[in-house]
């Protein structure tokens, strides 16, 4: 009658032992930190997003982050890639989908965000990689089409029913 007992505790010993996760390596933390940053810039939670960005990055993070959530809408963000340099360095490329509050016109633009591990994950910088400018507040040159061109416009086709 034993054998059968200890078949029967098998399943739980097994769940238990699948609930309890290794605990995450440096990269792995770094990866974590990464993710809820953009999320708390994306939410417009500046003061936390701050306390992650290194203390030498804090004016070009404010600088170019000053439009966010004011003339720049972030409509999503995601991490698509990251590139490890050893333990403490990580090269985190996040997707960014934002619009303009006066065109409304969906954007994308790729993020390259330099991380580094000083007793915790830090921002140390952040560049474009990828896509529309202006989300970090580069100048933006609006170009008007030329004055005096006809707006193209198809000939208008009316279908007349039997008379």
């Amino acid at each position: 009658m034993r054998p059968t007992s200890a078949f029967a505790l098998a399943p739980l010993l097994a769940v238990l032992l699948a609930a309890c996760p290794a605990p995450l390596n440096a990269v792995q933390r770094g990866q974590q930190t990464a993710q809820e940053f953009n999320q708390d810039t994306r939410f417009g939670r500046t003061s936390l997003a701050m306390d992650r960005v290194a203390k030498e990055a804090r004016d070009d993070f404010a600088q170019h982050h000053r439009s966010w959530g004011t003339d720049i809408r972030i409509a999503d963000v995601e991490l698509s890639g990251m590139k490890s340099h050893g333990e403490r360095d990580l090269d985190v490329m996040v997707r960014v989908g934002w619009y303009r509050q006066t065109e409304q016109d969906l954007r994308v633009t790729t993020l390259k965000q330099n991380w580094r591990d000083k007793d915790g994950w830090e921002l140390v910088a952040e560049e474009r990689l990828d896509g529309d400018v202006g989300l970090l507040g580069e100048p933006v040159v609006f170009v008007a089409p030329p004055e005096g061109r006809a707006p193209a416009q198809f000939p208008t086709i009316r279908l007349r029913g039997a008379d």
